[in-house]
């Protein structure tokens, strides 16, 4: 329940500080977001088109494990 004597033009005059100090933060958030990005994009290496080839049984290559000897 609100009091009686609410003054809400002397509310709002009391709040934009607050306010507009948490506007700036939220914007300064976001450009650090999108630097960042634009950072990893600009520093990615380039993509050549070029695949790395998996070894399989059939290049020779086992990939059965024998147990050690026991003692």
């Amino acid at each position: 329940m609100t009091p009686p004597d609410a003054n809400l033009k002397k509310q709002e005059r009391r709040h934009i500080g607050p306010l507009i100090g948490m506007a700036v933060v939220v914007i300064f958030g976001i450009g650090i977001i999108v630097y960042w990005m634009g950072e990893e994009v600009a520093t990615a290496p380039e993509d050549d088109g070029t695949t790395v080839e998996v070894p399989t049984a059939e290049d020779g290559i086992s990939r059965d494990v024998e147990p050690a000897p026991a003692e």
